[in-house]
């Protein structure tokens, strides 16, 4: 026992964590001492690593074959829990897999079996049905964001992979959600349930803010310099409106990103990058954004257009006051427009007219180079300090990946710290630094 608690308190080091949070020392005890449980906690309290934690230490090294499966609703979930995993160093290897991506790349991967897997539905039953691995060492399962993966989209496929595994001894389910139904396929008996939803809601303020114009443009704006230099999301529900929104940011000068179902995933990744370091302030979103997703804590979220479902409405609002921090949403609205019965504001404010400047005084550099090269994060720190003359205050979010990675550097000094850092070498490759 003594063991296991100093590889974990080395796996929370790791991840810059100091210790654990409520829900996440009552979700260690619960996943490892009964064979079904469902965590309910609001969106960005830490779930990835309440469920991890435990369940990593339930891996055994010697056995070579996949061990933990872990379902979830889109690739960007996907990658960014196989990024936590590699970030705890624990030596287990893990792979995502989801649809968007070469099949080869998967089978290169999966060739060399990892201990955890982490897929979405169609992905992951397409590998099954091919047999790709051997399922007869996969005793624990984790559906994470549940309440969308076992959505009609999926549900076929949900019940072709659980099918699939004959030895399912452990099963976690994880929700922001609270009152989905869960289908009698996935087995599970008598679970216990975690329920922290009720912990979030008063941090959380929830303003009106009506627009005398039907397309609201002018009233975004006017709200963006009401709210001034802040983190924030718009919510849209088509990607349509996020182009016309788009447009019209980029008329007033508003830098912004774009984040939607329909982009290449080489741009969603991206958008996400600049958006995480502070290049974007802002970021225009479908709901596929509402959930999952790595990103910091968020000053506000607009929902630009009314939510069509109670539970979207709560997945935005999840994105803002997370944790102990305060937030603000604010439901904008056409004077005409009805309010749906789930929207409930705490009050109407007015905007003044304010001449609120919005930009960043970060930029993105793409290096291409990365962990597979051999290159670390302080690798990178010393060549943007010693080459591109940087001050310690002066540099941004480090992103490392695996073939490349992403700094963020003062937008004043682009041009400078490219012509010092551009064609040099770092480790023994030489690198290439360009504006993202």
């Amino acid at each position: 026992m003594g063991n296991s608690l100093k590889s974990q308190k080395e796996i929370l080091a790791k991840l810059g964590i100091e210790r654990l949070n409520e829900m996440q020392e009552e979700a260690l005890l619960a996943i490892s001492s009964t064979p079904n449980t469902i965590l309910l906690s609001p969106t960005g309290t830490g779930k990835t690593v309440a469920f991890l934690v435990p369940l990593l230490q339930l891996l055994d090294n010697d056995n070579e074959r996949v061990q933990l499966l872990i379902l979830v609703p889109s690739r960007e979930l996907a990658i960014q829990i196989e990024q936590v995993i590699r970030e705890m160093g624990t030596g287990f290897k893990a792979n995502a897999v989801y649809g968007g991506r070469p099949f080869s790349k998967d089978k290169i991967e999966l060739a060399h079996t990892p201990a955890i897997i982490i897929g979405t539905p169609g992905r992951v039953s397409d590998h099954l049905r091919r047999e790709m691995f051997s399922v007869a060492s996969l005793k624990t399962i984790v559906l994470d964001e549940f309440d969308k993966s076992l959505e009609v989209g999926f549900e076929t496929e949900m019940r072709e992979i659980i099918a699939h595994l004959p030895n399912i001894e452990k099963r976690v389910l994880t929700s922001a959600t609270q009152g989905l139904e869960i289908p009698e396929f996935v087995q599970l008996q008598n679970p216990l349930v975690i329920d922290y939803l009720g912990s979030q809601t008063n941090h959380l303020a929830i303003k009106k803010v009506i627009a005398s114009e039907k397309d609201k443009l002018k009233t975004l704006v006017a709200l963006l310099k009401h709210i001034g230099n802040e983190p924030g999301i718009i919510f849209c529900n088509f990607k349509n409106t996020i182009d016309f929104v788009s447009t019209n940011l980029t008329e007033n000068e508003i830098p912004h990103g774009c984040f939607y179902g329909g982009l290449e995933q080489i741009d969603r990744e991206r958008a996400l990058i600049k958006f995480r370091n502070g290049t974007h302030q802002v970021l225009i979103a479908t709901d596929l954004a509402a959930r999952g997703l790595d990103i910091p804590e968020l000053n506000f979220i607009i929902h630009y257009q009314l939510p069509l479902k109670a539970e979207e409405f709560t997945h935005r609002n999840g994105r803002t006051a997370r944790m102990n921090a305060k937030g603000t949403a604010y439901v904008l609205q056409w004077e005409e427009e009805t309010t749906p019965d789930f929207i409930t504001t705490s009050e109407v404010i007015t905007l003044q007219d304010k001449q609120t400047t919005i930009q960043s005084k970060w930029a993105t550099l793409f290096v291409s180079g990365g962990r597979k090269d051999k290159i670390s994060k302080g690798d990178l720190a010393g060549l943007f300090f010693k080459q591109g003359n940087l001050e310690r205050n002066e540099l941004g979010v480090i992103e490392l990946k695996q073939d490349c990675a992403f700094v963020a550097v003062p937008k004043s000094k682009v041009e400078s710290i490219i012509k010092l850092t551009n064609n040099t070498r770092l480790k023994k490759k030489k690198v290439r630094v360009s504006l993202l």
